[in-house]
């Protein structure tokens, strides 16, 4: 058996760095204890893990109070504590045409109930938010502003910035799912309130570890109530951060593993895995790009994207003035027949070169709408900072191959 490519660290990032796992026995083997919950030996241990983990993601994203860190279990627990803790009845919330459902489904929700009034920002073929649209989209009861720092579909990175100049002073929820620990993030620079982000993708922590970050002078109501360990004579939840909201026990070998990960990405340099992610895809975009029968979606730079690249097998390319082309290649000479299915490419990847991938709409159905690979979705393939130059070129022919 040839040796497995992975190249679907969108989704979750693999491998992971052997300190995680190594911290993880640790956490399990030594310590094992309730942080928070006692004063004995193993408690106190675990509550100082608990918290140079905290204190290594704010170095990650220039965060000056680590209390203001959060803990939960995904960025899902994560968007949806704040979604959910900031609105009140009548507010306006504005968003973007390329969020992932983890964002459109809470914010759906609440529409339906008629306690928001909601509106989708309209991005570009390449994924890119129109900014001079979404400025004029902020009313004075618009209270929230969430945007997907970058497209899970497709890798476009939007403009922060950009999108705090035309929003002014609204709140800003940053969906970092496909950027935390793999491109740099300021939450001062950056103008962040709110940053919500997991930690088993870019970060390259376990499964079931993620956070938010509450920027000083904005509050978040509880999703959920409970016990602290802090303030236990009183019948109230505690006000202070990040007890107020972190109820229960939370996955702590996790977070112990999580913190060895941020620990391992903060040695190595957000810099460095960005470049490193940055070469791969511009080496990938290169031998695809007049790959005849090929579609490829998004900013087509590996400057303007992470390493996230998505495509179709087509033999009929659309034209350019159609509102859903994007992507690059030729037209194929046996134009009168179908593409291949995304299913079926995945398939075959897999089943005949050992090549792991993602198909269909990767649980952001408006983004595959704005892209116009809706409703079949696209192959997607996402590089991570352990994949080699030898794993692209050989993902590279394996694509031309299924093409010919």
């Amino acid at each position: 058996m040839s040796k497995l490519i992975y190249l679907d660290n969108a989704a979750t990032s693999f491998p992971k760095p052997p300190q995680v796992q190594e911290a993880m026995v640790h956490y399990m083997n030594e310590v094992g204890a309730n942080p928070g919950r006692a004063g004995h030996t193993l408690s106190v241990r675990a509550s100082r893990i608990v918290q140079a983990a905290r204190e290594n993601i704010a170095g990650l994203f220039n965060i000056k109070d680590p209390s203001r860190i959060v803990f939960t279990l995904n960025v899902t627990e994560a968007l949806n504590t704040v979604i959910n803790g900031v609105v009140n009845p009548g507010d306006h919330v504005l968003t973007t045409s390329m969020e992932h459902n983890s964002v459109m489904r809470p914010l759906k929700h609440l529409e339906a109930a008629g306690m928001i009034t909601l509106t989708a920002a309209p991005c570009d073929y390449k994924g890119f938010l129109k900014i001079d649209e979404l400025e004029k989209m902020v009313r004075p009861e618009t209270a929230l502003v969430v945007v997907n720092h970058a497209s899970n579909v497709c890798g476009t990175i939007q403009n922060l910035k950009r999108i705090r100049e035309a929003i002014g002073p609204v709140p800003m929820l940053v969906d970092a799912a496909q950027t935390a620990g793999c491109f740099p993030i300021d939450v001062e620079a950056d103008s962040i309130d709110f940053l919500a982000f997991t930690g088993h993708k870019g970060m390259l922590g376990p499964q079931g570890t993620g956070g938010f970050y509450i920027r000083e002078g904005l509050t978040v109501r509880p999703l959920k109530r409970g016990g602290t360990g802090s303030l236990s004579e009183e019948m109230e939840q505690p006000e202070f951060l990040p007890d107020a909201l972190e109820s229960g026990t939370q996955n702590n070998v996790g977070i112990a593993g999580l913190g060895a990960a941020v620990e391992f990405v903060l040695k190595e340099g957000v810099e460095r895995i960005r470049k490193h992610e940055t070469d791969l895809t511009a080496d990938l975009l290169k031998r695809l790009y007049n790959a005849a029968g090929l579609t490829i979606y998004g900013p087509l730079d590996a400057e303007l994207q992470t390493a996230t690249l998505s495509f179709t097998f087509d033999s009929i390319m659309p034209m350019q003035d159609e509102p859903g082309f994007t992507g690059c290649g030729s037209i194929n000479l046996a134009w009168m027949e179908e593409g291949i299915p995304v299913d079926e490419a995945g398939d075959r990847l897999d089943d005949e070169h050992d090549i792991l991938v993602r198909v269909g709409l990767h649980c952001a159905p408006m983004a595959h709408k704005t892209l116009g690979t809706y409703p079949d979705g696209t192959v997607r393939l996402s590089v991570g900072y352990f994949n080699t130059p030898e794993d692209i070129a050989f993902a590279a022919n394996a694509i031309k191959k299924i093409l010919l």
